[in-house]
Formats: structure tokens, C-alpha cells, sequence
């Protein structure tokens, strides 16, 4: 596999073929780069829907309404769709709970070292939270991450895919019960095949020169 080739190959996809489903291979792997995307200090602040089914892709096009209702082909006609979801807060019992994973998951030596983790972390959420005051920003910062790790993971599984943060954050908060589980609405990512109406499938990628935005030292 050639990296470098994946991210010049890739492409936002502007139109799916609806008939075109991904197997149940490529969705289980869709769904470890989600659960295994990178996040500071392993803070893990979201939660992903993937929508599947007519129903479930229906839920989320209700976002896609208004203003927006251009994106709502590329919910319907694709084969899933994740929606990004960023917690609206980080409080003292989630810390605890990711501590307590953590523990399980056996990455403790000591209880000194659960300690240190705690102080660290820590140190940065409430820095956010207090100091900085942009906590739902620098939690959303992590989601993005989740955001690439799917982007090119998709391409490296010959999938195609359409980020789109054009949607009606009310309108896909009350599709989705948003609000009660304390989650706001992120990023959303269609995932499937392009059909031969797509027109970006078709046309040159445009990048600023190289030198302009890359700086060796």
C-alpha cells in the first residue's frame, strides 16, 4: 500500500450509487477505525452513529433539510453514514470511567500510574474546561481526528466517502435524541460508491504548491 497514492486518490464523492452496499467486512472494519481513532490523552470524547438501513439514513437526512437539503441525496443514496457526535462536556465521573477502562484494559502497573494518568489528563481537561474555557472546541478538535482516520481508511479500503458539516444542527439533534445524551452534532460522513453521475469523481485534484504550505527545516 502507497499512502501517499491514497491521498491524492481520494476524493470528496458528490454523488452515490444507491444500488452499491458495503459488505459486512468493510462495515466491521469502518467501525474499529472509529473505535480505535486517536484522541489527547486519550480523552475519547464522542460517540458514532452509523446508519445502515432506509430507516436509519432517513433519520440522519432530516438534518439535511432547509437550507441544506443539497446534501440529503448523498445521505439517502449511500450505503452508511456516520454521524460525529461531540460530548458537550467532560465531567468528573466520565474521567472516572475512562480510568476505569483503562484499568481493565490493563494498562496499569500500579495504582501509581492510574494516579498519573488521572493528574494528566486532568491537568488538560480542566485547563479546557477553567482556564482555556473552550472545552466543547478542544473536544471537537479530537473528533476531527476520528474524521481523518476514517477519510483515509475508507480510501484504503477502496471506499468512498463525503464529509459534510452542511446540515441543521437542531434538526439532526431532535432525529437523533442528540440533546438527552449529551452529545452535539459534529461532522457527517457518507460512506459508499460513486455512481457514474458524479462529477468530482472526474476532475483534477487542486492543491496549493507544495512549497507554499510545507515548510522544512
Amino acid at each position: 500500500m502507497n499512502i501517499a497514492e491514497l491521498a491524492q486518490k481520494r476524493y470528496t464523492t458528490k454523488s452515490f450509487d444507491p444500488a452499491r452496499k458495503l459488505s459486512a467486512e468493510h462495515v466491521a472494519q469502518i467501525e474499529a477505525l472509529l473505535h480505535y481513532s486517536p484522541s489527547s490523552t486519550n480523552a475519547q470524547p464522542w460517540h458514532f452513529f452509523i446508519a445502515g438501513t432506509e430507516e436509519g439514513r432517513a433519520a440522519v437526512a432530516r438534518g439535511a433539510s432547509g437550507f441544506y437539503a443539497f446534501n440529503e441525496p448523498k445521505i439517502r443514496n449511500a450505503s452508511h453514514v456516520v454521524v460525529f457526535c461531540t460530548r458537550a462536556a467532560i465531567d468528573d465521573a466520565y474521567l472516572e470511567q475512562l480510568l476505569d477502562q483503562e484499568q481493565r484494559d490493563a494498562r496499569f502497573a500500579s495504582a501509581e500510574a492510574r494516579a498519573g494518568q488521572q493528574r494528566g489528563r486532568a491537568h488538560f481537561v480542566n485547563a479546557h474546561r477553567y482556564a482555556l474555557r473552550d472545552a466543547i472546541h478542544w473536544m471537537e478538535k479530537q473528533v476531527y481526528l476520528a474524521v481523518g482516520t476514517l477519510l483515509l481508511g475508507a480510501a484504503a479500503l477502496g471506499i468512498d466517502a463525503c464529509p459534510m458539516e452542511g446540515f441543521d444542527a437542531d434538526a439532526l439533534d431532535q432525529a437523533l435524541g442528540l440533546r438527552e445524551r449529551g452529545l452535539v452534532g459534529s461532522v457527517i460522513v457518507s460512506l459508499g460508491y460513486h455512481s457514474p453521475e458524479d462529477f468530482n469523481a472526474h476532475l483534477p485534484k487542486s492543491r496549493l504548491p507544495l512549497d507554499q504550505i510545507l515548510t522544512r527545516l
